[in-house]
């Protein structure tokens, strides 16, 4: 197992003795680290969807373009 040593605000740390008194404080802090890390990967997770829902209804947007246009703007571009 790591060590991970964190600096808290006094004022969060009166609201947590109590709160979760006589109860394994690493294993609390490892639970709502987890959780949190759960959390940021669902969201990320939403954010990538969201991004690929945009860029496909843009290409819907976009006409398509033949073969041939595409390969003479290659041609044009690469001389």
């Amino acid at each position: 197992m790591a060590v991970l040593q964190i600096t808290i605000p006094d004022e969060l740390k009166t609201q947590f003795e109590p709160a979760f008194s006589g109860q394994d404080i690493d294993r609390i802090v490892s639970h709502l680290m987890s959780n949190s890390v759960e959390q940021a990967r669902a969201s990320q997770h939403e954010q990538q969807s969201q991004a690929i829902e945009e860029l496909l209804a843009l290409r819907q947007q976009t006409p398509p373009v033949s073969s041939d246009k595409t390969q003479s703007v290659r041609e044009w571009v690469r001389p």
